[in-house]
């Protein structure tokens, strides 16, 4: 991922240098459960752990010719044993692994990693919209269907919602990353061939990983496809806010903005814009995220016991994926906790249509009155009709028609218009979903 979406925790994550060095530590505990075992020498494990290093340019070299990345790394490692004098102990370094032993188990560690970071990220996430949601609980808003004014709700309501589907990412995102936790140091085809279960089982256990109860030469590929889909339903929340934030920003509505620094600028040519830079930012981003799943599928499928066709899609998509996560929560979290809102535009945009949000109470309190629902429906709608088409004042015309009043009182005529009872719910609500 390119340096401008990429924060630095992440990236370290996912730098060469900390995959090599996951390798090591995998090269490392195998060394040291097989030293148990009786398997390598305690010395030579011993040695291993106190010396084995690697240099990233030399790695790199030896790749250039070699054109295999474990071999480059295994015989770099060889390189700074024999350099701090102790060369007959890289005889035991990798010692009956296959190059997927390495690489998978090691991809764990950095996937865990990663996780945590995305974990609290999202965390921290529904903290702001639990605490924005609790400031604007009451905040009386249109709400809209089909992007039409249609009953009243609260802006709380709408952040309560983020928070609750956050909380669903949550669970989703823990429980693939816990689905991740597993090592394999099984061999060329997963037949333990060159070494014991009991060797991978203290291994992963040494590295906080369970074993993969079975494997080919590699991890099986679900794993990995439901992570990455559970990163693009983060993502696709995150540009559900965003997409919201953006229309509520439209100069027609304006009901709220995402903040502008002082000194920021716009527009080129026009110097009066603000306009929603980073919601569009995180809107076009998430669709690289939902991409990535489509690629992770797509590697689930591999020849026989193995084949690369799923490598090289992985060094793109896993840590792509997790980077732009990691970028766009930290962005969407900001993003929420800096909103401005505009309570009072969002009531003058409520009151536009002078009542003919509450066309629906209407209806259902004529017919609680007694007259037809097909009556009611076809009175309410002629009068709806014409205030929509000549902007004129709804709530006026149905007190002033003659077979409303036939069966609704003043004092009830109010009621139908009466925001408090179409929000009395909104605390049963928040208790719902936040607690009492």
């Amino acid at each position: 991922m390119i340096a401008r979406y990429t924060r630095p925790a992440m990236g370290r994550i996912w730098s060469d240098r900390n995959k090599f060095a996951q390798w090591l530590e995998v090269e490392l505990a195998a060394s040291e459960s097989l030293a148990e075992l009786g398997v390598v020498p305690a010395e030579a494990a011993r040695l291993l752990r106190a010396h084995a290093s690697f240099d990233l340019e030399r790695i790199e070299a030896i790749e250039a010719e070699v054109k295999h990345d474990v071999i480059a790394f295994t015989t770099a490692v060889a390189e700074t044993m024999a350099a701090a004098g102790h060369p007959d102990a890289s005889r035991w370094l990798h010692y009956g692994l296959t190059s997927n032993d390495v690489v998978d188990t090691a991809q764990a560690l950095q996937l865990r990693q990663s996780s945590a970071l995305l974990l609290e990220g999202l965390e921290q996430l529904q903290a702001v919209l639990r605490r924005r949601a609790q400031e604007f609980r009451h905040t009386v808003q249109i709400g809209r269907t089909h992007g039409v004014h249609a009953e009243p709700v609260t802006f709380g309501l709408k952040l309560a919602i983020w928070h609750e589907e956050a909380g669903r990412n949550l669970a989703r995102l823990r429980a693939a990353a816990e689905d991740l936790l597993v090592g394999k140091i099984s061999g060329a085809v997963g037949t333990f061939g060159h070494i014991d279960p009991e060797a991978e089982e203290r291994i992963c256990a040494r590295l906080g990983l369970k074993p993969a109860p079975v494997a080919s030469q590699v991890i099986q590929r679900d794993r990995h496809a439901a992570w990455i889909s559970a990163l693009a339903l983060v993502c696709a929340l995150l540009e559900k806010i965003a997409l919201e934030i953006r229309h509520l920003q439209r100069t027609e509505v304006r009901e709220a903005e995402e903040y502008f620094a002082k000194g920021q600028k716009g527009s080129s040519a026009m110097p009066h814009k603000r306009n929603p830079v980073t919601c569009e930012q995180i809107c076009g981003l998430a669709r690289v995220v939902r991409a990535n799943a489509q690629a992770a599928f797509e590697n689930v499928a591999l020849w026989h016991e193995r084949d690369i066709s799923h490598s090289s899609v992985e060094r793109v998509i896993l840590a792509d994926s997790a980077i732009l996560a990691d970028y766009l929560l930290a962005k969407t979290t900001h993003l929420v906790d800096k909103l401005i809102v505009y309570p009072e535009r969002m009531r003058r945009n409520l009151e536009m249509t002078r009542g003919l949000v509450f066309s629906g109470q209407l209806l259902l309190d004529l017919a609680a009155a007694g007259m037809l629902r097909e009556k009611a429906y076809a009175l309410v709608q002629r009068h709806a009709m014409k205030a929509w088409e000549e902007e004129s004042d709804f709530r006026a015309a149905i007190e002033a028609e003659p077979e409303i009043r036939a069966v609704l009182g003043p004092g009830q005529i109010a009621g139908s218009f009466s925001l408090e009872r179409q929000l009395r719910n909104v605390d049963r609500i928040f208790s719902r979903v936040f607690g009492s």
